[in-house]
């Protein structure tokens, strides 16, 4: 009681936190039992009948399970390999402009993409690579190429996907980078330059090193989420045309769930996934921390 006294202030402010994670993130973890069961609205949580693992099975054996599988996998894999280390590199870059002014100008002008909903930013790709109205087809045909339909032709889906979401989160996501860097120690740098370290040097030997926690915890982090997509992002560009290669689990989940009322069948989709990123979570974690020697991960 004395510690709470004494530090009443950081109490009350924890308070608001855990109130907020009880209420709106472990609360509803009770309707999690749908999964297990033959859900009615009119019977309730309790009232409906249990059916045990029939709605598992039942997803193990539609056979669009595996198709919704790989284009998640396939879509978070490119995710995971150019849009993770796009914002590192950004970083990097902006941490050696010498120029403030120029270098708050970049950062400003990276980080307005980020506030624009996907509704716009969906749109305005959509327009841009229009074959008749399109900036992308005009060019195309500057170059007496032929302009493509790229919202209609699957293979160009997930190139699409990737690099819309590097467009509107670069700026955004190099921000706890770039901070990161700004704790470096300038020290570390002035030490390196006397001793005849050129600027390529200095990043490969300090900057890198340096921000190597902050990496490997923003993977960890990132593995939580491998089975979900951008569900805004997806269902906005999505069409009849790259289900093949487009439609992921959420937009999947969205049309079973909400536009056909089966609950129980998603609850046990949305279960599936969260044991996976746990595991995924898990995994990472473990093997950073051994990479490491115990100096990096989440606990």
């Amino acid at each position: 009681m004395k510690t709470i006294r004494r530090h009443g202030e950081l109490f009350t402010l924890f308070l608001f936190s855990f109130l907020f994670f009880f209420i709106f993130k472990y609360g509803p973890l009770y309707g999690v039992i749908i999964a297990f069961k033959d859900f009615r609205v009119v019977d309730g949580v309790w009232g409906s009948a249990w059916v045990g693992l029939q709605h598992f099975q039942e997803l193990f054996q539609n056979s669009d399970f595996y198709r919704l599988l790989k284009n998640t996998l396939l879509l978070n894999f490119y995710l995971l390999l150019f849009a993770f280390p796009a914002p590192i590199v950004l970083a990097l870059l902006l941490n050696e402009v010498r120029s403030r002014y120029f270098q708050r100008f970049i950062q400003t002008t990276m980080y307005l993409p980020h506030f624009v909903s996907w509704v716009i930013m969906s749109g305005l790709i959509i327009y841009f690579l229009s074959p008749t109205t399109g900036v992308v087809g005009d060019i195309v045909g500057w170059f007496g190429g032929e302009p493509v339909f790229y919202m209609g032709k699957k293979e160009y889906f997930r190139s699409i996907v990737v690099f819309s979401a590097i467009l509107k989160d670069l700026g955004w996501g190099s921000i706890i980078y770039f901070a990161a860097l700004s704790g470096i120690n300038p020290e570390l740098q002035e030490s390196a330059i006397i001793d005849g370290a050129n600027r390529w040097q200095r990043i490969i030997k300090i900057n890198i090193p340096s921000i190597m926690p902050t990496v490997a915890i923003m993977f960890i982090l990132s593995l939580g989420g491998f089975l979900s997509a951008n569900f805004e992002q997806i269902i906005n560009m999505l069409n009849p045309v790259t289900y093949e290669t487009g439609d992921v689990i959420d937009t999947y989940v969205y049309r079973v769930g909400l536009q056909q009322f089966q609950y129980s069948y998603t609850a046990a989709i949305g279960l599936f996934k969260s044991l996976v990123g746990l595991l995924l979570i898990l995994g990472a974690n473990l093997t950073v921390r051994k990479l490491s020697r115990g100096e990096s991960g989440l606990w």
